[in-house]
């Protein structure tokens, strides 16, 4: 083993009242990161480039060398659950969402409130692939929590727009795909995922299972919102000295894609409708298989990957507090088993996909924290780890196309 990669997604933050005026990340109490970062380089990226505001796949695939745009997300989440793709099939990934009418268009919550089980996403997904009927094969699967896969099966084009309120910008209403160019494919594809659209919500609108949940107080799963279209992907095979654990389809996608050798492991479900419950348990179980990995596999593959997912939901939801817990949790269970490593030469890179300020509860185009730990550099900063000081940190800016290489990796 040469190296560990530690990615942290949305770790980016602002500071925030609810914390002293601190990120959580400076207001976390981590004492193995900030020993590792004193002897460590630090600085900046912007994932793709500056000025710009990155989704996770965006940020990753670039970090890897590759052109995000080659790679839209839909697709690779597809990949990512072991759906079989071929080419001309159109891919979105999906949220189920709550919305309040097809007539007015107003999305009240783009995640149904971040409280769909998986057992509830399944019986919804298995109604919508029973009842909906349309002018070609499709397929809907859920994925995790209220995210989901929709894939339209024949000649498509991608040069389309999703439903998802994010492709209208300063509103809340969601909108009906429009062709991005006059090409037929497109106008097709276009007319296809509307009348998906309309479709499904007459399925879930009153399906037993938004009932129940609107009778317990929760927001129903009632429209499939979607974004990120895509119809091919060309697999690569430049990382099969890399290694990933994880369950996240956008991940496994890439990895498959970037020729990554993924241990992968079933993802617990989620139970109930406490979200950060469930997402703490899934934040220790990727940290324990992590450990897991690299422990059996460190005398095989010269260079592991490690996602953690987590901390970007609680920037989404204005938490700072779980945040900030969530990333003494990686220091206590992960970045502890790390720091053994030094004494053999690994070297540690930890940092971020792009930035999700819990008071924008969004991302942004601000760039994340980068620490590089060479047990060989000569050069150190001797800083804690923070947003604050890795932006006086000696290694200054760095694009993610340019870090595997700045730091060794390649």
């Amino acid at each position: 083993m040469k190296g560990v990669f530690v990615l942290i997604d949305g770790l980016g933050d602002i500071p925030h009242k609810k914390l002293g005026w601190q990120t959580p990340l400076e207001a976390a109490n981590t004492p193995n990161l900030d020993a590792l970062a004193r002897h460590s380089r630090l600085g900046v990226m912007f994932s793709v480039k500056e000025k710009f505001i990155p989704g996770t796949s965006d940020a990753v695939v670039s970090i890897f060398g590759e052109d995000y745009e080659k790679y839209p997300r839909g697709w690779l989440e597809a990949m990512g659950v072991g759906l079989n793709i071929k080419k001309g099939d159109l891919v979105f990934r999906t949220n189920f969402g709550t919305v309040d009418d097809m007539r007015h268009r107003r999305v009240i919550d783009r995640r149904a409130g971040r409280t769909l089980s998986t057992k509830e996403a399944t019986k919804l997904a298995d109604a919508i692939n029973k009842e909906v009927k349309l002018d070609c094969n499709f397929l809907f699967k859920n994925t995790l929590q209220h995210r989901g896969v929709l894939v339209f099966k024949g000649n498509f084009s991608d040069k389309l727009t999703g439903s998802d309120p994010e492709y209208n910008k300063g509103s809340n209403k969601f909108l009906f795909s429009r062709p991005l160019d006059k090409n037929k494919l497109s106008k097709k594809s276009s007319k296809i995922s509307n009348d998906f659209l309309v479709q499904s919500f007459g399925v879930l609108e009153d399906h037993v299972v938004n009932e129940t949940r609107r009778k317990r107080g929760f927001f129903p799963a009632n429209i499939i919102l979607s974004r990120a279209p895509g119809i091919y992907i060309k697999k690569l095979k430049k990382f099969n000295d890399w290694a990933c654990t994880t369950e996240v389809p956008v991940m496994k996608g890439i990895c498959n894609s970037l020729g990554i050798n993924l241990f992968g492991y079933k993802h617990p479900t989620f139970k109930g409708h406490d979200a950060y419950s469930n997402f703490n348990k899934n934040l220790k179980l990727t940290i324990k298989k992590s450990i897991k990995m690299i422990k059996k596999n460190k005398d095989k593959f010269d260079y592991f990957f490690i996602y953690l997912k987590e901390t970007d939901a609680a920037g989404h939801d204005n938490k700072p507090v779980e945040k900030m817990k969530m990333v003494e949790l990686i220091d206590k269970k992960l970045m502890k088993f790390l720091t053994k490593f030094v004494k053999e030469g690994v070297k540690i890179v930890v940092t971020a996909d792009h930035s999700t300020p819990c008071d924008l509860k969004a991302h942004s185009s601000a760039p994340v924290p980068l620490m590089v730990f060479d047990p060989f550099g000569k050069k150190v900063d001797e800083m804690n780890f923070s947003e604050r000081n890795c932006k006086k940190g000696s290694l200054n800016k760095v694009l993610g196309k340019n870090l595997l290489k700045k730091v060794g990796f390649r």
